[in-house]
């Protein structure tokens, strides 16, 4: 059947849906705590749940290898490739979630949506791959709509000190972004050689390692500057407000964040496993998930200027639906 020689092109979508929930839950996991309190409990959860089918792999392979969750060996030279890996993502996002927590998320979203165009021109220069006609009409009018809407935000800034308040969060964004672009051309390099399910359920662990490290860096130099305090009172009340552990209410959408992630990775690596997958297309589509940050934002958080928001929210969905319709 036609839908399982293009199931990579459903698996990209099924992504592209799951992290737009993904982003929904780190604008709202965001909203009252730290940035690296929320990604080292997301990653965190992220290992916990994946170390389930990681150890029934282990204890009983003859019953996991038959089904999607078994989790192989990897040699000493597939977990360096995966550290790596670990690396480059968790930049990403640590640059990703600075940006997040400080700008609109009807604006992150679809600046985030630009990503493709990088990786497009790496998979055109490295792994030489051709789109065609509709393919390429999907590209320009997903990504060309992201660029005039990212244009009309910054004419509409009437506020000059306000800009300059926010460019250091204007700049993480774009590390962001061009960084995400390079994971995403060595996720298609690290797809054609080892297993989908290996490597995401390592790359996970090597993630919380990082980011353990990272959080107890900055707890320790949270306590060497809180301790030079001399109220006491302010002492404790700055503790309190800089750890999610005091925050019940932020634990639901941080493991929503671990869920939606895990199932979103899953499947895009998945997807670029299959030979006839074009890692240009897959980004594309998998980035088009913006749309339900834009549709929250505009629902739910009221935010402003919602007619262009909308418009470039139809461009992206009409770019996605070219892109569907040339991959078929």
């Amino acid at each position: 059947m036609l839908i399982f020689e293009c199931m990579w092109i459903v698996l990209a979508f099924i992504s592209a849906v799951c992290l737009g929930f993904y982003d929904i839950s780190k604008k709202i996991a965001l909203a009252d705590n730290k940035v690296i309190d929320v990604l080292t409990l997301s990653v965190c959860f992220s290992s916990l749940a994946l170390s389930v089918p990681l150890i029934l792999s282990r204890v009983c392979p003859e019953i996991m290898i038959g089904t999607h969750f078994y989790v192989p060996t990897m040699d000493l030279e597939a977990h360096l490739f995966t550290i790596l890996k670990s690396a480059i993502v968790l930049s990403s996002w640590i640059f990703a979630y600075i940006s997040l927590k400080h700008l609109p998320i009807s604006v992150v979203s679809p600046m985030q949506a630009t990503r493709p165009m990088w990786t497009l021109v790496g998979a055109l220069l490295i792994f030489g791959e051709r789109l065609n006609t509709w393919q390429w009409i999907g590209v320009i009018l997903a990504i060309g709509t992201v660029f005039l809407f990212s244009l009309g935000a910054t004419k509409t800034t009437n506020h000059p000190a306000l800009f300059k308040e926010h460019k250091f969060y204007y700049l993480c964004l774009a590390l962001a972004i061009l960084i995400g672009s390079c994971s995403g051309l060595y996720d298609k390099y690290l797809m054609r050689r080892y297993d989908h399910n290996a490597v995401q359920v390592y790359y996970t662990f090597y993630q919380a390692i990082m980011m353990l490290i990272v959080w107890g860096i900055d707890r320790f130099a949270k306590r060497q500057k809180t301790a030079s305090l001399k109220d006491k009172r302010l002492n404790t009340l700055a503790d309190t407000n800089q750890s999610i552990v005091h925050c019940p209410s932020s634990i639901v959408p941080i493991i929503l964040i671990s869920i939606f992630l895990i199932i979103s990775d899953n499947v895009y690596m998945l997807a670029l496993r299959d030979p006839d997958s074009m890692i240009a297309v897959v980004s594309t589509i998998r980035r088009g998930g913006a749309v339900i940050g834009f549709a929250y934002g505009l629902l739910f958080l009221r935010e402003n200027d919602p007619w262009r928001k909308i418009l470039c929210m139809l461009g992206i969905l009409a770019g996605l639906i070219c892109l569907a319709f040339g991959s078929i």
